[in-house]
């Protein structure tokens, strides 16, 4: 499944964005996007993992407080 996160703290890593997952399953992708004319980090990024550890992620990731920042977490809309 694809998650969606936003609300990343400055300067959160590909490294960092999967090893917020890790505990919830195995993660085949994480990326955080950068902006295509700084190459500065955003503040949202993409983890691939399997479904079920994902949607428990989801669940208990979504609204925690990391950095002062709430985290917003939930299965990516796919494009029609």
């Amino acid at each position: 499944m694809k998650i969606y996160v936003s609300n990343l703290p400055v300067g959160t890593s590909d490294a960092g964005l999967a090893e917020l997952f890790m505990p919830f399953g195995t993660v085949t992708s994480a990326r955080v996007m950068t902006s295509w004319d700084s190459g500065n980090t955003r503040d949202f990024g993409y983890v691939k993992m399997l479904r079920e550890g994902g949607e428990r992620a989801i669940s208990i990731l979504n609204g925690r407080i990391t950095e002062g920042l709430i985290l917003r977490v939930n299965e990516a809309r796919t494009r029609p």
